[in-house]
């Protein structure tokens, strides 16, 4: 069969668009509170700041707008995102049945390397309470979180949690800085990890959900 003649012009592949890098960098500066919530986004600083044109940037706040993270307002301009308590109480019991199911999914689906890697992750867990470290915590949280999506296999799933995290993440505290919180949060992991080291996926189902529904009502105390 003659497939014709390669042509390294035409089947290259364009480097990424511009938009999504300048995307990515005001995700994170969103996420880390270096713009805080509210805050009007002054358009041309940033085109001079990042020595871009204000068509890239407009590109990239369009699809921050998408994900929520910024609120484009006619004729005032783009601020970024608050969030508000309405949106918690939305957004957290869609968390806990997404999560909930990767949890189920992970359980059913979990090789013995993948429960020595979650009980390897929850050890840090253990040992940051223990030293009351609370960004060490949150970090290996992330990592115990991730790895259940990992394991359940739902991509699908998976992105769609993302997405809501994101937005959560527009929050100025998180909530195990609250009173009790952290010690809280650890049990709810150790009966997680149980439910998950069980291969129930209906446990942990429900012990992950119960996990997510507690951030909440530590937000609305």
């Amino acid at each position: 069969m003659n497939t014709g003649t390669l042509n390294p012009a035409a089947d290259s592949i364009a480097p990424r668009a511009l938009y999504i890098e300048v995307a990515d960098r005001l995700r994170r500066l969103i996420q880390s509170h270096a713009m805080a919530p509210g805050e009007w986004i002054d358009e041309q600083a940033l085109a001079t700041q990042y020595g871009i044109s204000r068509t890239p940037l407009r590109e990239a706040l369009k699809v921050l707008a998408t994900e929520g993270m910024v609120v484009l307002k006619p004729r005032r301009g783009c601020y970024v995102a608050q969030i508000s308590g309405g949106d918690l109480e939305e957004i957290y019991p869609v968390m806990a049945l997404l999560e909930g199911e990767c949890a189920a999914g992970a359980a059913r689906r979990a090789s013995d390397a993948d429960l020595a890697d979650l009980s390897t992750l929850h050890q840090q867990l253990e040992t940051c309470a223990v030293s009351r470290d609370i960004e060490g915590f949150f970090e290996a949280n992330q990592r115990f979180h991730l790895l259940i999506h990992h394991i359940a296999g739902n991509r699908r799933l998976a992105q769609m949690i993302d997405e809501l995290r994101a937005v959560l993440k527009l929050q100025r505290h998180d909530s195990l800085y609250l009173e009790g919180r952290l010690v809280a949060s650890l049990e709810e992991h150790r009966a997680l990890l149980a439910a998950l080291l069980a291969h129930d996926p209906d446990t942990a189902r429900s012990a992950m959900q119960q996990h997510i529904d507690s951030g909440r009502r530590a937000f609305s105390g």
